[in-house]
């Protein structure tokens, strides 16, 4: 049963309020309903910091990746209360594919928000010098450089918009021209710095991505710490050990022996970690669920434990 103050933080760039509106529960008049507006200022951050002050039990996130992660932020740094949901309106929608939650469904990604049992899971903070400053952002999914993050920046507006997650599968091939070994000077939980080589490392908290690629197949969202993934292939030869490695050691075989560990190769290293601290070579353009947040010579990332509950 619908019940409590439910705020509405939606994104207009992905629908509309008399969208939301026509598709809410028939018990949401039980409820006390209110709506926050995002903008290109503000993604969610202070619409969901609105609601909070104004006494919201749960706030639900209606658009894409880019909301989900401005609220599930305030949520998480303020240590609210509130519970959060998710309406996912845009074409990654990563957290959502992760969690279960509706896609494709708003009537039914809302009635989560009305009446779902809430799950607490952690969020990564990524702290870094991008462009000249200094930054600090949490992300529900995956933080790091390499392909992934090339995938976004050269990916093609006009045709993501067209095809949606399709148009990620076109920039592959720059985005592997484009992402070249750089070394990597890594210190994990705050032990000793090591140097490694690679073109990608990627930090998450869930594992799969668009499409139902599984990058992370040990990846828990709940167990209190992240997922670490370097990948270092260079030529044919170690481009096929790569693709080995995750279809076969951490795919078909991982299935059919009853989901043991995730293991790395020669050119695939798996870990689980808690602190991580990166500084580069070479200057590498840092992405969060999603969002490329400009070029960095280095950054932290840390696990915030049961960070926030989602619906």
């Amino acid at each position: 049963m619908a019940e409590g103050r439910i705020a509405i933080v939606w994104n207009p760039s992905k629908t509309s309020r008399e969208d939301l509106e026509e598709v809410l529960p028939e018990d949401a008049a039980e409820a006390s309903v209110s709506w926050y507006e995002t903008s290109v200022e503000d993604p969610g951050g202070g619409a969901a910091g609105e609601a909070l002050a104004a006494g919201a039990d749960v706030v639900v996130a209606a658009g894409g990746d880019g909301t989900v992660r401005a609220v599930a932020e305030r949520l998480a740094r303020d240590e609210a209360a509130a519970d959060l949901a998710i309406v996912p309106l845009g074409t990654g929608n990563l957290l959502a594919r992760n969690l279960g939650v509706p896609l494709n469904d708003a009537a039914g990604a809302l009635a989560r928000a009305f009446g779902g049992e809430p799950r607490a899971i952690d969020l990564g903070w990524v702290e870094a010098d991008v462009d000249g400053e200094r930054v600090r952002q949490a992300f529900a999914v995956i933080a790091g450089f390499g392909i992934d993050a090339h995938m976004i920046v050269e990916t093609d507006e006009d045709l993501k918009s067209r095809i949606g997650w399709l148009a990620y599968v076109e920039s592959l091939g720059r985005a592997l021209s484009a992402s070249e070994v750089v070394e990597i000077d890594l210190a994990v939980d705050g032990g000793a710095a090591e140097w490694v080589s690679g073109h990608t490392l990627m930090v998450g908290n869930c594992g799969t991505l668009q499409g139902g690629i599984m990058l992370l197949p040990d990846a828990d969202p709940a167990d209190g710490a992240l997922d670490l993934l370097l990948l270092s292939a260079e030529g044919l030869d170690e481009w096929t050990d790569t693709l080995r490695s995750f279809v076969w050691d951490n795919g078909i075989r991982r299935l059919l022996g009853g989901g043991e560990p995730a293991r790395s190769a020669d050119t695939t290293t798996h870990a689980k970690v808690r602190r991580l601290s990166v500084s580069l070579s070479e200057p590498r353009v840092l992405e969060i669920d999603g969002e490329d947040l400009g070029e960095t010579g280095g950054f932290t990332v840390e696990v915030q434990p049961n960070a926030v509950r989602v619906r």
